[in-house]
């Protein structure tokens, strides 16, 4: 199933920081949940969410070279303002909200957003 990204910030209660113009036109059908950017790089699939509490510019220049469609900032961090004029400057939307990753990935979850494709779980193989 897919959500639109206005559906993702609905679900998570988050505040834009940018991309207000997009979240009706972007949709996700998978979520990658990660603080390592090179997990992210290594397990994300394109046109994914990226949930990270990394809030500099390395997580929107990874979402960037992953083809990640938008960030979720959680537990209520803020990105720094080189990570927003990225962001602003590449059309990928940043939102925050102060659930926990955790909780955050489980409420997607249970809206039947998908995590990794198959191809890409090894489970530490």
């Amino acid at each position: 199933m897919t959500l639109t990204l206005r559906e993702v910030v609905e679900i998570l209660d988050c505040e834009v920081i940018t991309g207000d113009g997009l979240i009706d036109e972007i949709s996700v059908e998978r979520g990658c949940a990660a603080d390592l950017m090179s997990d992210v790089l290594a397990f994300s699939s394109s046109g994914s969410l990226l949930i990270t509490g990394l809030i500099n510019a390395q997580a929107v220049r990874t979402a960037l070279i992953a083809e990640v469609e938008a960030i979720v900032f959680v537990r209520g961090k803020r990105p720094d303002q080189a990570a927003i004029e990225l962001a602003k400057e590449n059309g990928i939307p940043l939102f925050c909200t102060k659930l926990f990753m955790y909780d955050a990935c489980g409420l997607l979850h249970s809206r039947k957003l998908k995590g990794l494709p198959e191809e890409k779980v090894n489970y530490g193989q």
